[in-house]
């Protein structure tokens, strides 16, 4: 009963629930007819049996049953030959099958859920009879958020999701809170609203993380908008600077669509900054120099398990057919080099995890200042000369005012024992949202590579400015 109780409450609220919700919560046969006694029906029924003792780990969400065509015309006007791929629009993700299915769960946990390889799918049945008990769970296969699934496919999540509240408790922050939250803002307009993140706050919630900015966002920077602002892109919790969201869904697929238009066009050797709608500009402090002043890094990426899979890291695949990889695109360019540390302006021209970081540890040689994850090997043989001959690091000398959410963006410097990650988001340069969506109504043919352009810097933390004027 509480089983059907939690599934008639999940899609109390999905559209297509009433249709699904008898197929899902029919209870399942675990014994068979007495005169089939033939050896294929018992070994059909042991797999059977063991594919039900192997389904009660997971919560079953409904068999995907039709298509949803999803963001096809905006699709149509952010492309610049003006037309999409016909297939494209008719897909369905495994993340929007089971955020239709599961409203109620928080988006940010779905999505957590995926980064973690938690969810997983069941292609059709298809016949059981040559399917042993031993070799069930063999048919539930890792699922990725951008997956396409299948008629028949069947989505499974962790059953843990059912000691979840039944409603998402929004964070109510204190005035002073509010008032933190809203200094970050850095432009704000009817479309889009972009942020100063800073360093130590996750960008997107989940499980054991009780503060994130979208979480935040929702009471902070919702203003007088009836729609919560929305993720369009990440910066890992240890990186800071510029984090765009959009203030309504019709911008936030807007900004989807041009983010991965990014990448596309990278892979497509468009890496012509005039041609680009969209640029991104990081300042990362490294450890020693690079052989060349500028360049681009151009290496695929790939995730490979650690810990028995319960850790990931991301590294450069040469030549694998056995770990799937990304190819990965960065520009690079030296500011200045001084004591064995050098400043560079990045530009990622494609969008893949920790791809900054792996570029310039693994091919560059040169890791960031602050990243123990890749850097690891590099912090523990440089001998930082700044602590070493300073009589008293900032650290010491400085006690850093108290924030709001826990953060310190004063601790963390070149001379403090233990440095921060040294990467900011320093400039974005995109299209003018806001007018782009006031023009696409008007016509549907507008060219966005004539509209007009938003610009937004953001000025570095304080840990990163004190190395900065440490240097010199």
């Amino acid at each position: 009963m509480a089983d059907r109780y939690l599934v008639r409450r999940l899609l109390s609220r999905t559209p297509s629930g009433a249709a699904t919700l008898s197929a899902l919560i029919a209870p399942r046969s675990r014994s068979h007819s007495t005169c089939d006694a033939s050896p294929a029906a018992e070994e059909r029924g042991d797999a059977v049996r063991g594919r039900d003792r192997i389904r009660g780990n997971w919560l079953t969400l409904p068999p995907f049953d039709r298509a949803v065509v999803d963001g096809a015309a905006l699709g149509r006007v952010l492309s610049r030959s003006g037309s999409t791929k016909s297939g494209e629009a008719a897909t369905m993700t495994a993340l929007k099958w089971v955020l239709r299915c599961c409203p109620e769960l928080p988006r940010s946990l779905v999505q957590k859920l995926f980064r973690l390889r938690q969810v997983r799918r069941e292609f059709s049945e298809g016949n059981l009879s040559d399917v042993s008990a031993e070799t069930v769970d063999c048919r539930l296969k890792r699922v990725a958020a951008k997956d396409s699934i299948n008629l028949g496919d069947r989505i499974y999540l962790p059953i843990t999701v059912k000691e979840l509240p039944s409603k998402k408790q929004e964070w109510r922050c204190n005035s002073e809170e509010v008032n933190f939250v809203r200094g970050l803002v850095l432009h704000k307009d009817e479309a889009i609203i972009a942020v100063n993140k800073p360093p130590g706050m996750p960008v997107q919630g989940g499980v054991g993380i009780s503060r994130s900015l979208d979480e935040v966002a929702i009471t902070c920077l919702k203003y007088d908008h009836q729609e919560n602002p929305r993720l369009v892109h990440r910066l890992d919790k240890d990186c800071s600077g510029i984090l765009v969201m959009g203030r309504t869904q019709t911008s936030a697929t807007f900004l989807h669509s041009l983010f991965r238009e990014k990448t596309v066009g990278a892979l497509n050797n468009d890496t012509d900054s005039r041609k680009r709608l969209l640029q991104r500009k990081y300042w990362a402090l490294v450890i020693g120099s690079p052989r060349r002043s500028k360049g681009v890094i151009s290496a695929p990426l790939g995730k490979v398990l650690m810990d028995n899979g319960k850790s990931d890291r991301i590294t450069i695949i040469n030549g694998s057919h056995t770990i799937p990889s990304h190819h990965a695109l960065t520009e690079y360019q030296v500011i200045e080099s001084r004591h064995g540390y050098t400043w560079l302006e990045l530009s990622p021209l494609t969008g893949r995890k920790h791809q900054l970081r792996v570029h310039c540890a693994e091919v560059l040689g040169t890791p960031i200042v602050g990243d123990y994850k890749y850097g690891w090997q590099a912090h523990r043989n440089f001998e930082n000369w700044q602590i070493s001959n300073s009589e008293e690091s900032f650290s010491r000398k400085f006690r850093g005012r108290a924030l709001p959410f826990g953060l310190d963006l004063d601790n963390g410097s070149i001379s403090d024992e233990r440095p921060r990650l040294h990467l900011h988001s320093n400039q974005v340069i995109l299209p003018n949202i806001a007018l782009a969506l006031q023009n696409m109504q008007r016509s549907s043919g507008y060219d966005l590579s004539e509209l007009q352009t938003l610009e937004l810097v953001s000025p570095l933390p304080p840990y990163m400015q004190k190395s900065l004027d440490f240097l010199k």
